[in-house]
C-alpha cells in the first residue's frame, strides 16, 4: 500500500521541487522530514526512486500554508534535500523557490487574484523574514507567459517581482556576524586568508578567488573536479562557521562559499558559489543579494573587485557561470553602510500537478496532520 499526496512541481527561478500544502503534511518535523526524503527519493545519489533531480537545485521542497500573522497572506516554509543522505535542512532560505510560493496559492484556491497584477506578503518560516511578492494575474488569471529571461533558464516567461523586506541576519547574528567587515583566517599550506563573512538573506563566506590560486572563471566542471580546492573550502567554511555563531557547520548546508573576482563582461563581480560542496551552476538568489550588499559596503573583501554603479539605489550584476543576476539595492542616504532594500526579478512555471505516492510504512497519510504556526522575528510583528 501507498500514501497519496497532493503535490504541484513547480520551476521556481533556476530550482525545481514538489510544493504541498503543509495541511497535507505531518505535524512533527521528524515525521514530515521522513515524508520529504521518501518523496524525493533520498538517501541515493541518484534519488531514482523519487521526484529528486540528483541536483541539489532540483532537491528542493516548498511548504505553503495560509498566512499566520496579521498583514501576512502567506506562511513558507523552504526544506532542502541532500541526494545521497538523509539530510533536510529547513534553516535556509531558497530565493528561487520562494518565487513559485504566490503561483502555488493560485493555483490551488488559497489564495485569489487581485487584478492585472497581485501582489502579496510572504513570511519565510526558515529565517523569519518577510517579502512582497507581485505577480502578473490578466484578468485575474494568472499568466506563466511572458518576455522575462532570466540565466540559468531557457526561453522567457511573465516577470515575478521579490522585494525583500527584512534580509539582514536571516539565520545569523547580524549581517555581519563576526562583527568585522573583514577576517583573517588560517588555512594549512596557504596560510592568512582574508574573506568576509556576511548574511543578508543566506550566511556566506566570501573570498577571493586569487587566494586560492583561481581566476574566478572557471567552469564548473573544472571547479567540481578539483578535490583540493574543495578541500581548503571546507576547512575555511568549518573555521568561518564558528566565528561566525553558527556552531559546527559539517552537516549544515551554509554557510555558502563564494568565490569572486572582477567581472569580465559588463557585470559588476564575478563570482563561482559553492552550496555548499558543490559549484552551483547559476547563483542562489539570497546568495546573490548578499554578494552585492558585500559590493556595496566599504570595507568589505569586494571593494577594489567589484565596479559599481553611483548613487543611492545600486543595480549590482553578479556575473555567474550560466550569465548574470541584477540586484537592486537601495542605501540608506544617512548610514551608506546600510542597505535597506533589496528588489530582484525571477520567473516560475507549474510543470505538473497530481499526487506523489510515498510507502504507507513510512506514513499513513492521516495521522498528525500539519498546522502551520509561525512568528515574524524580533521587530517585525509590528510592521508586518
Amino acid at each position: 500500500m501507498q500514501t497519496k499526496l497532493p503535490t504541484l512541481l513547480m520551476r521556481g527561478g533556476t530550482s525545481r521541487g514538489p510544493f504541498f500544502n503543509a495541511n497535507d503534511l505531518p505535524s512533527d518535523p521528524i515525521l514530515r522530514d521522513k515524508v520529504l526524503l521518501a518523496v524525493m527519493g533520498s538517501p541515493d545519489a541518484r534519488q531514482i526512486d523519487g521526484l529528486g533531480g540528483a541536483n541539489p537545485l532540483t532537491s528542493k521542497v516548498g511548504i505553503v500554508s495560509p498566512g499566520s500573522a496579521a498583514g501576512i497572506d502567506l506562511d513558507f516554509l523552504f526544506a532542502q534535500i541532500t541526494p545521497a543522505k538523509s539530510l533536510v535542512d529547513t534553516t535556509p532560505n531558497c530565493g528561487n523557490m520562494l518565487a513559485a510560493v504566490v503561483p502555488f496559492a493560485l493555483e490551488t484556491g488559497m489564495l485569489k487574484a487581485q487584478g492585472e497584477t497581485s501582489t502579496y506578503r510572504v513570511f519565510t518560516q526558515n529565517t523569519g523574514m518577510v517579502c512582497e511578492i507581485t505577480v502578473e494575474t490578466p484578468g485575474k488569471s494568472l499568466s506563466y507567459e511572458g518576455n522575462t529571461h532570466i540565466d540559468g533558464v531557457p526561453g522567457t516567461a511573465a516577470p515575478i517581482t521579490i522585494n525583500f523586506l527584512d534580509t539582514a541576519g536571516s539565520v545569523c547574528r547580524g549581517l555581519l556576524p563576526t562583527g568585522n567587515l573583514k577576517d583573517s583566517v588560517w588555512l594549512d599550506g596557504i596560510g592568512e586568508i582574508e574573506v568576509t563573512c556576511i548574511d543578508n538573506g543566506m550566511p556566506l563566506v566570501i573570498l577571493k578567488a586569487c587566494d586560492l590560486g583561481k581566476s574566478g572563471y572557471e567552469t564548473v566542471t573544472e571547479l567540481n573536479a578539483d578535490p583540493e580546492l574543495k578541500t581548503r573550502l571546507e576547512s575555511l567554511r568549518l573555521a568561518c562557521g564558528h566565528l561566525m555563531g553558527l556552531g559546527d557547520v559539517q552537516d549544515k548546508t551554509y554557510p555558502k562559499m563564494t568565490l569572486i573576482a572582477p567581472p569580465k563582461g559588463e557585470g559588476s563581480i564575478s563570482t563561482r558559489s559553492f552550496i555548499p560542496h558543490v559549484c552551483h551552476d547559476a547563483i542562489g538568489v539570497l546568495a546573490a543579494v548578499t554578494v552585492g550588499t558585500a559590493c556595496v559596503l566599504k570595507g568589505s573583501i569586494a571593494e577594489g573587485v567589484a565596479n559599481l554603479p553611483a548613487g543611492l539605489v545600486k543595480t549590482v550584476s553578479v556575473e555567474h557561470p550560466s550569465g548574470e543576476f541584477s540586484v537592486e539595492l537601495a542605501i540608506d542616504s544617512q548610514d551608506s553602510q546600510r542597505v535597506t532594500r533589496a528588489a530582484l526579478i525571477r520567473t516560475a512555471r507549474l510543470i505538473m500537478q497530481g499526487t506523489v505516492l510515498i510507502p504507507q510504512s513510512i506514513w499513513d497519510g492521516q495521522s498528525g496532520k500539519a498546522v502551520a504556526t509561525s512568528t515574524p522575528k524580533s521587530g517585525a510583528q509590528s510592521d508586518y
